[in-house]
């Protein structure tokens, strides 16, 4: 009976296989007039001057799918191209950031992607921060597109750029599949993982680092945060310490990420827009994909917690970072203050 129990009391501590819930700034635009809005951006685009406060207010406030509709609307009725008109007249962060929410998420990462490893050197922190956030179904419909758009393998444009532990543990979020969520936790199974991923760095002179991909790329996510907290009970230092203990340079930034993306997404986010506005200035690039990128998935969230963890909201971050038409397109995506 005691075994009937237990068993019964783990059935009622289900990881449940449920999407994760939204929190989006931008939805769909009530009252949506397609032909109206591409009307208005035709003006504004043709305007003396350019009339970027209404094309901010358009693009701004409809949904990606309302967006595609416009961008319809617009080549009837302009005879060419949404895109091309807004490359023509608008430049910089404003415009880059315009023509990022023309894009499906699947395509707006593949070109952040492309865009990363162009060239000489390596942007490496758009690497891991896109390929270590997005979920299984995400990375698949990346590397389609990327397949699709360029004609390439991401994977092997990955490997080509990258060298290492940094390249395999990429290219194992980037090509396997993680275990499913199950209905019943398997307490024994986590205690294996968070024991073998304690002997394979802490507890032993050098690092495994292949035991620790496995493990971190192949597992659930929900079985992951249980292994997290089961690692405690065999290491003096939790998982993030132990990793800074072991391992250095992009391979420990990229665990880092993957880790606390497991955790808690909208941390690791609210986390990064914080480091892209330290000090003066503020790291275009970085504010632009995480805004446009998370502004129809968990941005709500993610300005909850930028305040929680930070003592500013992220609208007041903004303001006092950037300027101008793109201040006024970020604070738009943004969806006001906390």
């Amino acid at each position: 009976m005691a075994l009937v129990s237990e068993f019964l009391g783990q059935l009622t501590l289900s990881y449940g296989a449920e999407a994760e819930p939204v929190f989006p700034t931008v939805v769909a635009f009530r009252d949506f007039d397609p032909i109206g809005d591409a009307a208005r951006l035709d003006a504004a685009l043709r305007s003396k001057g350019v009339d970027e406060q209404s094309i901010i207010d358009v693009l701004t406030r409809r949904s990606y799918e309302q967006r595609r509709e416009i961008a319809f609307e617009y080549e009837r009725l302009a005879k060419k191209e949404l895109q091309t008109a807004l490359k023509g007249a608008l430049s910089g962060s404003l415009e880059a950031l315009m023509l990022g929410l023309m894009k499906s998420p699947a395509q707006y990462d593949a070109l952040e992607l492309k865009a990363a490893m162009k060239g000489l050197g390596t942007d490496e922190e758009t690497l891991i921060e896109i390929v270590c956030s997005r979920s299984d179904r995400e990375l698949a419909d990346i590397q389609k597109v990327y397949r699709e758009v360029f004609k390439k393998e991401l994977e092997k444009d990955v490997a080509g750029d990258t060298s290492g532990d940094f390249a395999k543990l990429l290219l194992a979020l980037i090509q396997t599949t993680r275990d499913p969520p199950s209905n019943v936790v398997d307490y024994e199974k986590i205690d294996d993982d968070a024991k073998v991923r304690y002997e394979a760095g802490v507890k032993r002179k050098g690092t495994d680092v292949a035991v620790w991909i496995g493990i971190l790329t192949r597992r659930s996510a929900p079985h992951l945060r249980r292994v997290f907290q089961r690692y405690k009970s065999y290491s003096p230092y939790d998982l993030k310490e132990s990793i800074g203990k072991e391992v250095k340079g992009d391979l420990e930034k990229s665990f880092l990420a993957l880790v606390e993306c497991l955790e808690d997404k909208q941390a690791y986010f609210a986390d990064r827009l914080n480091e892209a506005m330290k000090g003066k200035g503020a790291k275009d690039k970085v504010l632009t994909r995480i805004l446009v990128s998370r502004c129809q998935v968990d941005l709500m969230k993610i300005r909850s917690v930028f305040k929680k963890r930070h003592g500013r909201s992220l609208y007041r971050a903004i303001s006092e970072h950037t300027k101008g038409d793109y201040q006024k397109a970020l604070l738009s995506l943004c969806g006001g203050d906390d």
